[in-house]
């Protein structure tokens, strides 16, 4: 090899070695560590689909892909949901210490988002649980200006509050809740309310040095009683390797967004309208 192509294989490759050791000695650090407290209780932004209490570290950029195919009831004829797919990108960044912003914008109703996520209270010794914030403003631009002649822009806009609360009971397993709001300035059918209260909750099982076992639910407490949607119920399996973290997972929902998340999903478990996807998260 000579001195030129030895040049352009180091500077190519080297940032993403030194990347993959940086994660995988992480890993190995948190094996042998004891005093468990001092990691997160899961090892992604999300459980499955809905946030963790996981930041990204000041400076720290990640990118962060979700993949959601079409329902797998839909058999042969659609390769299982293959056909169909709603893909979600997403930038975040550590801005501050405990201080996490992110953009992002999924092709399910064509929706962007803006979000900070703020640390409130970390999990010790001397203090059983990890409190973060959570706060994001979607623009939903599938909305029709002529289906719809008077719509004002602001009604495009839905909003999401909530509050994150995990315990890490051990090096294995993590538990969360999270108390949510989310805000619909428009509303598309008298079977929606404008402002939603739901329940989440999640929890990881931690089942080989790089992977774990993850579930999530979300339990709407006002739906109207005539409204299609149903609660979500999500499950999934975290691989890491090297500075990537791989959510494989199956649920009710095609949207990977909070909003569609919490208050858009229409599949039901006990019917075979489940949705399969992927998260990827990367670290820079």
């Amino acid at each position: 090899m000579n001195k030129l192509n030895y040049f352009i294989v180091v500077f190519f490759f080297s940032p993403f070695v030194f990347c993959q050791n940086d994660l995988l000695d992480e890993i190995s650090k948190e094996t042998s560590y004891k005093n468990t407290f001092e990691f997160p209780a899961f090892k992604a932004m999300k459980i499955v689909n809905n946030q963790s209490t996981k930041l990204a570290e000041k400076k720290d950029l990640y990118l962060y892909v979700a993949h959601r195919f079409g329902s797998i009831k839909g058999g042969l004829k659609t390769l299982f949901g293959l056909d169909y797919a709603n893909t979600k990108i997403e930038i975040l960044y550590g801005l501050l210490n405990n201080v996490q912003v992110g953009f992002s914008r999924e092709s399910f109703k064509q929706t962007y988002n803006l979000h900070v996520k703020y640390g409130i209270k970390k999990q010790t010794e001397n203090f059983p649980i990890s409190i973060v914030g959570y706060n994001s403003i979607n623009l939903d631009t599938s909305l029709d200006e002529v289906l719809y002649p008077n719509l004002d822009f602001k009604e495009r806009y839905v909003y999401i509050s909530q509050l994150l609360i995990s315990r890490r009971f051990s090096e294995r397993f993590s538990l969360q809740i999270a108390p949510s709001l989310v805000k619909h300035n428009f509303l598309t059918t008298q079977s929606k309310t404008d402002y939603n209260y739901i329940l989440n909750s999640g929890g990881r099982i931690k089942i080989s040095k790089r992977s774990s076992f993850n579930i999530d639910y979300s339990h709407h407490l006002n739906r109207l009683s005539n409204s299609t949607e149903k609660n979500v119920l999500s499950l999934g399996i975290d691989m890491e390797t090297g500075g990537h973290v791989f959510q494989l997972l199956f649920s009710n929902t095609q949207a990977s967004d909070e909003a569609g998340v919490l208050t858009s999903a229409e599949g039901d478990w006990l019917k075979g309208d489940i949705f399969f996807g992927f998260n990827i998260l990367r670290v820079f």
